[in-house]
């Protein structure tokens, strides 16, 4: 990236940085604040060199590995989606398209920062129903 004079790092982060989790998770919530602050450090230290650093922070997504767990308690579900003002979880593909952004031109002003992907999970306290 240094040679060509550009690029786009992009680190994986969580919503969960942003705004805490309602279960105890401390080990993760504090490694991916980590993430957000390694990440603003690298974007302005090699900004000038061209290479721009974002961290992605995308809510829950719905995986074979989600869907698992809910399947077996349908209520710890509702309880997790009342929250989502989208009312459902994230598709891979939304993710994934996130990501292309980011590595794109069409994001070029758009550094050490965190791109929150979360149905507006972090925007809001309650959602109605």
């Amino acid at each position: 990236m240094r040679r060509q004079g550009r690029g786009s790092i992009i680190n994986t982060a969580s919503f969960v940085a942003r705004m805490g989790a309602a279960t105890s998770q401390i080990s993760y919530t504090a490694s991916k604040g980590g993430v957000l602050a390694m990440s603003r450090e690298l974007g302005v230290q090699f900004a000038r060199e061209g290479i721009r650093v974002n961290a992605l922070c995308p809510g829950p997504v719905n995986t074979p590995l989600l869907r698992e767990l809910f399947a077996k308690d349908p209520e710890r579900a509702a309880r997790r989606l009342v929250h989502i003002p989208l009312g459902r979880f994230a598709e891979a593909d939304e993710i994934a398209a996130a990501v292309a952004f980011l590595a794109s031109d069409d994001s070029s002003f758009v550094n050490a920062t965190d791109f929150l992907v979360d149905g507006g999970i972090s925007g809001a306290y309650v959602t109605p129903l």
